[in-house]
């Protein structure tokens, strides 16, 4: 009886100590380094300029739109068309489509091709300017070769500028 009494203590010490050893991770206007930043921020976000060749026109405005949609669904902070305590102005340097994946063969042609977009940012903290940076980003997403990239970029455009919004947030009011 005792072994089984002893058992039963260890594992419920195990399962207590589990239980209290696991942290909450919350996605909040908390960054990584404990920054906190309350409701009353406010943003702006200065229309992106393309400089990109071969960018499709629309590239800027839908960058900064990306960008703006994601501050506004996601933080309680206020959008402002210029002066905000955080400013964003960017500039879309980089648009390339290139075979990624060479298929063998005697013909040796790509299965794959990839768009790359790179996007060049500055941001402007007048809360802590230690988190104000310019920086590069740059993302790709893949498509068969056999695919007419007119009848996927808006699609893949969409997918890269949400992950290139996701790490411009990270790196700026995340603080990651």
């Amino acid at each position: 009886m005792s072994r089984k009494l002893t058992y039963f203590a260890v594992v419920i010490t195990l399962f207590a100590l589990s239980i209290f050893s696991c942290k909450h991770i919350q996605y909040n206007q908390t960054g990584a380094g404990g920054r906190t930043l309350d409701d009353s921020v406010t943003v702006s976000v200065l229309l992106f300029t393309n400089s990109a060749p071969l960018a499709k026109p629309s590239l800027a405005q839908t960058m900064t739109e990306s960008l703006r949609d994601f501050i506004q669904r996601q933080t309680r902070f206020t959008l402002l068309p210029s002066g905000g305590d955080l400013n964003y102005e960017g500039e879309i340097t980089g648009y390339s489509v290139a075979p990624v994946a060479i298929t063998g063969g005697a013909t040796d042609q790509a299965s794959l091709n990839r768009l790359t977009i790179t996007v060049k940012v500055k941001y402007t903290d007048d809360i802590e300017d230690r988190y104000s940076f310019d920086g590069n980003f740059s993302r790709f997403a893949d498509f068969p070769s056999t695919t007419d990239i007119s009848s996927v970029e808006d699609a893949l455009i969409k997918e890269i500028t949400d992950q290139i919004t996701q790490d411009i947030i990270n790196r700026s009011i995340y603080a990651w």
